[in-house]
């Protein structure tokens, strides 16, 4: 795996501004011209210079160095913008209120024929529900919220005979051609137990949640009885039993068993459980010892008896995605205390720059590619690097920015944006990347809708260029394209939009960062073709089946990150700074935000 090139910024000490002191050392030493000559002679050049900086801003900085032509840069105010703000909430009310009245309890809502289903024959567990109950608090929606908090006291149940995913409840079907043809549907630990969680926290400690929380997490508890402790897949909730995947019976995927560790230490401070944090924290000692020495990445698939990785894709899209996005995550969810985090932080970040991250041959868009183990004639293993993206992988470029100021800063608190002088020579890198990775994001945005597909992939010098999408479509040629979409066909499972978070999330980082109002107009964008494409007049609103169809095919799915992301990152983009403000707060892979605290009486593994 080759290196890519990293643009550099100028060095610092080329373009670093004078201190106060030294500022004020020159003018002392300026005084001493005499008036006269000062008057009648620097006043008139000092007009004159004036004028060429006005009217020729670009030349002088080609000549002085755009970091010198930059003024001090000051905290930047980050206000609500109420009429984008109220518009996100009268989106999630046209969602929610669809899902109540056709639907309430039921795990999954279809808006077109206007009917709820739940995933196994035993019934439901209110995933839409208690995935949705924060969003109600954090925008205000007292009756609406009152009527979710009603239902989990007298209705909800988890004493449910039947199989469902600790992580999260899938489908999956892989064909002949490598494609994912049917995809996650609900998850139950980011889900249910972070939705209880942080309902508990926005509520003032409002225990019907703790309660539910706890019984949640005892039913879970058993999937760990595993020779090497990390996770069965799957739960039976009523009898409390583990139960391995029926196809892949000695595999878990790496995101699974990593993106339990933000709620069970939650819940194990709360509680004064340890067993919580104990379970939880083992999958990460066992990750740590099976990752190679000095090797950040990690393939997607671990065997669960022997602890160990297995030839697998390696990837940041699906089933590897949020182990990368927790590691960051977890550090700063103990107020930064535990440092073994940082280094497998600082350590996958620095391997996705190495091997991952590649640039497009045209207009240079930077995304992270994947590779795929395969065997060579005599035996050896190899890596097939394949430029796919998912959208799932939009989260990086905001966490790329979120962690360059929270891990790679030369100051406790950077600036907003931050200063150059702010970053070491890694937080630039990353900071610079994940404000790439959110432009390339955009990019795919790039859509007759204004949607995003579900996957892309992008072009790389020398190959074929998907010559059969470019022969039969009349789609300009970019940088990236849909593989295997072509003009009066079906349309392939990547060319779809499923109503996801990903880009928003990112864009909702990026401007609590920065303040540059840009990330707030793209998400006005994103937030007006949901709008426009997705929204079912009756209520709720449903994925699109291609986003190059207009007028839209929809499917009959409304997917429950809606309401609980991508709705949620969209009111956040256009809320006041304070408003969970990300010095306090983490995200759970599924938007539901858990405060920010500093243990007691608990050293990391290292």
């Amino acid at each position: 795996m080759s290196g890519t090139h990293v643009k550099k910024r100028k060095a610092k000490n080329a373009t670093s501004k004078p201190s106060e002191a030294s500022r004020s050392q020159q003018s002392s030493r300026g005084s001493g011209f005499g008036s006269g000559r000062f008057l009648w002679v620097g006043i008139p050049l000092l007009i004159a210079f004036g004028s060429f900086l006005y009217f020729k801003p670009l030349l002088v900085t080609d000549i002085i160095g755009s970091e010198w032509a930059k003024p001090d840069l000051k905290e930047i105010e980050i206000s609500a913008d109420t009429e984008k703000r109220d518009a996100v909430v009268e989106a999630f009310k046209h969602a929610w209120r669809a899902y109540e009245r056709d639907a309430m309890g039921d795990d999954e809502y279809h808006p077109i024929t206007r009917k709820g289903t739940n995933l196994t024959e035993a019934g439901g567990i209110g995933y839409t529900v208690i995935d949705s109950i924060d969003t109600m608090q954090l925008m205000g929606l007292t009756e609406d919220y009152t009527r979710a908090r009603d239902w989990v006291e007298k209705k909800l149940s988890f004493d449910q005979d039947a199989e469902f995913s600790t992580f999260e409840v899938r489908l999956l079907n892989i064909s002949f051609c490598d494609k994912l043809v049917l995809f996650s549907l609900l998850q139950t630990t980011i889900r249910v137990l972070g939705g209880l969680l942080s309902a508990y926290h926005l509520s003032g400690e409002d225990t019907l949640y703790l309660d539910k929380a706890i019984e949640l997490a005892d039913r879970i508890m058993p999937t760990f009885d595993t020779p090497s402790g990390l996770p069965y897949p799957s739960v039976n909730l009523a009898k409390r039993t583990g139960i391995p995947d029926k196809a892949l019976p000695h595999l878990v995927s790496t995101a699974e068993v990593s993106t339990l560790q933000l709620e069970l230490r939650y819940l194990s401070m709360l509680t004064a459980n340890e067993e919580y944090w104990d379970k939880a924290e083992n999958v990460m000692r066992v990750i740590k010892g099976a990752l190679p020495t000095g090797y950040g990445l990690a393939t997607i698939y671990m065997h669960v008896k022997s602890g160990k990785f297995v030839p697998s894709d390696i990837r940041l899209g699906s089933r590897g995605d949020s182990y990368y996005e927790y590691l960051l995550k977890q550090y700063l969810q103990t107020n930064r205390t535990e440092s073994v985090y940082h280094d497998m932080y600082s350590a996958a970040v620095d391997a996705i720059h190495e091997h991952l991250i590649r640039h497009s041959p045209h207009a240079g868009l930077i995304y992270t590619a994947e590779f795929s183990p395969e065997r060579t004639t005599d035996g050896q293993l190899s890596w097939r690097l394949s430029p796919k993206q998912d959208h799932l992988v939009c989260f990086f470029g905001g966490s790329l920015m979120l962690g360059a100021t929270m891990t790679r800063a030369t100051v406790s608190t950077v600036s907003v944006p931050p200063k150059a002088e702010e970053l070491t020579s890694y937080g630039e890198r990353d900071w610079e990347n994940g404000e790439e990775l959110v432009k390339t994001c955009m990019a795919t945005h790039d859509t007759a809708t204004g949607l995003s597909p579900e996957i892309v992939y992008f072009r790389m010098d020398g190959d074929e260029y998907d010559t059969e999408y470019n022969e039969d479509s009349d789609v300009p040629s970019s940088d990236w394209y849909i593989k295997g979409a072509r003009r009066g066909h079906p349309p392939p499972y990547d060319a779809r939009y499923i109503l996801r978070p990903e880009t928003v999330e990112s864009l909702f980082i990026a401007f609590r960062l920065t303040g540059d109002q840009k990330y707030r107009k793209w998400g006005w964008d994103i937030f007006q073709s949901i709008e426009k494409h997705c929204r079912i007049e009756t209520g709720g609103y449903a994925s699109v089946i291609d986003v190059d169809e207009v007028p839209t095919t929809k499917e009959d799915r409304m997917e429950t990150f809606l309401m609980s992301e991508t709705l949620k990152y969209l009111y956040l983009l256009f809320s006041d700074k304070d408003v969970l403000p990300l010095d306090k707060y983490v995200f759970n892979t599924e938007a539901h935000p858990l405060p920010i605290f500093t243990p007691t009486g608990r050293t990391a593994f290292s």
